[in-house]
């Protein structure tokens, strides 16, 4: 589900700037700091490394999962 929101014009530049370099979408990088920002809240002993590692690793196993491995023969 979607839902329109109101953003200051500064941090609609910031996330474009960061999505840029990440290669993601300006809502997908808002969503991410969102998530980053609400397991740092509710995790405040977890370094935001940690943090950050645990999210790629997310990823990297939701990718392995859409890849169907190269067969040879």
């Amino acid at each position: 589900m979607s839902v329109a929101i109101k953003l200051s014009d500064s941090l609609a530049q910031q996330a474009k700037l960061y999505a840029a370099v990440t290669h993601r979408s300006v809502p997908k990088q808002i969503e991410y700091w969102s998530q980053i920002g609400k397991l740092a809240e509710e995790n405040p002993d977890l370094p935001f490394s940690f943090i950050q590692e645990t999210l790629l690793s997310l990823e990297e196993t939701k990718d392995s999962e859409h890849v169907t491995p190269y067969q040879f023969g």
